[in-house]
Order: C-alpha cells, then sequence, then structure tokens
C-alpha cells in the first residue's frame, strides 16, 4: 500500500537548465531514480487545489504564518471517473509539513467534494483520512479553484525511504474549466529554462548533498506553485484594470 501519511522538511530549489544537468549527474551517482521515470523521462503530476471564495487558504499562505494548510486532488496523468486518484491534506507548522493523503476513485473523491461526506468506505479508502477530510470540508467553504499540472524525475535513496529528491519542470496552471478530467493543458509558470528542485526528508542531508549544493552554489529558496500561480493571476487583474 502507497505510504499515505508524510511528516517532512520540503527545502525548494530554483536551477538553470545547465546546472540541472550537472545536478541530475549526481543524482545518478548517489540515488535510486523511480520506477515511473524509465531513462529520465518525466512523469506527470496533475493537480486541483480547493480554495475558499476569496481564496482564503492561499491569502493566508503567502502571509507566511506558522501554520497554514490546503487541500488538493491530485492524478497521475489525465483520470477519468473510475480512475483512482488521491485526496490530500497538507499542513505545515514551523516549516514541517504534515501530508495525509487517501485513494478514491475520481468520482467518489468528486461527489465527497461536493457534498462533504463519503458515501460509502472502500478498502482502499484511508477511513482515518477520510474523517479529517470531512472536517475541512465542515469547516470551510471551498471550491475548485486551480489546475496546476507538471513533469517530475524523482530519486529515492535504497535503504532510505525518508529521502526523496525531486525535480520539476514545464509547470502549467489554468483557471477555467478546473477538473482533472478535462485534460493536461494551461499556461506556463516558469520559464522553459527553470527547474525546481525538492528534497524532501526529516532527517538531515547526506553529507555527498551538502556538498553538492555548496560546490554548484545552489541555494534553498522560498517557492510556491500555487503561491507564485495566485500571485501571477492578481498581478494580471490588476494591470488588466489599470489599462
Amino acid at each position: 500500500m502507497p505510504i499515505e501519511v508524510f511528516n517532512r522538511y520540503e527545502h525548494k530549489y530554483l536551477m538553470d537548465r545547465k546546472t540541472y544537468k550537472k545536478v541530475l549527474e549526481i543524482m545518478d551517482l548517489h540515488m535510486t531514480l523511480d520506477k515511473h521515470n524509465k531513462d529520465h523521462k518525466p512523469y506527470t503530476i496533475a493537480n486541483v487545489y480547493y480554495d475558499t471564495p476569496d481564496d482564503y487558504l492561499i491569502r493566508k499562505s503567502l502571509s507566511k504564518p506558522l501554520y497554514k494548510e490546503k487541500l488538493r486532488l491530485r492524478a497521475y496523468g489525465v483520470p477519468d471517473t473510475d480512475t483512482k486518484v488521491f485526496l490530500e491534506i497538507k499542513k505545515k507548522y514551523n516549516g514541517l509539513v504534515n501530508k495525509r493523503r487517501t485513494a478514491l476513485k475520481l468520482s467518489e473523491a468528486q461527489d465527497l467534494l461536493k457534498t462533504g461526506k463519503i458515501a460509502d468506505v472502500r478498502e482502499y479508502m484511508n477511513s482515518q483520512v477520510l474523517n479529517e477530510i470531512e472536517y475541512f470540508l465542515s469547516h470551510y467553504n471551498l471550491l475548485p479553484k486551480v489546475y496546476l499540472a507538471y513533469d517530475r524525475i524523482a530519486y529515492f535513496e535504497q535503504g532510505n525511504p525518508d529521502l526523496r529528491i525531486s525535480f520539476d519542470m514545464n509547470i502549467r496552471s489554468r483557471r477555467y474549466n478546473v477538473a482533472l478530467e478535462k485534460g493536461d493543458y494551461g499556461e506556463t509558470l516558469l520559464d522553459g529554462n527553470t527547474y525546481l528542485m525538492e528534497i524532501k526528508t526529516s532527517r538531515a542531508k547526506p553529507l555527498w548533498l551538502t556538498n553538492m549544493l555548496t560546490e554548484l552554489g545552489i541555494q534553498r529558496q522560498s517557492f510556491s506553485k500555487y503561491g507564485t500561480e495566485f500571485k501571477n493571476t492578481i498581478n494580471s487583474v490588476t494591470m488588466k484594470q489599470a489599462i
């Protein structure tokens, strides 16, 4: 069964293509590619982020509070109604990320998001996480606000399931047809020469990794895909109103 509860720190780094290629060479020496990244080909992750009508969750997140939370629906590729997807609550307190998720069929997830209740708990669902999601839905009036997808290459360390490093590229989003089954398309979030690396671990980074960051001059940055998309949207609306 896939891991459904995560507690870890997530450190993010933006880099250009030249640095990205150097980093991959080092990754291949120390870590193992995800099974879905055969021959270094990325796989696609698609998400729908849910928020209140006034975008309370992302506005709060951008204010950098000690505690923040969000809800998203995630698929790998474009799903149909019977495809298994993941409904996730992601919380962050004082830098530590807690992610809790459950598998559902897309149609089941959509029904839960509309009604606030799960009709029938199946064996592939996490009942405890479902309870937490139901509480979350009762606390906020949520709507599907943005579709956000990207292509990912991921690595893990043999014998150490705690450490995972991923590289996201071709990040795209849309605020129309906000549904996973509507297809994979949207406006690009970053230029094609920029890659996002995320180091996810609850422990100290291994020495080879800290050496790589130092030697290549890669510095940790604060970056949120949803947050960046939201700020871009606000800036675009402001510019149009000024014309």
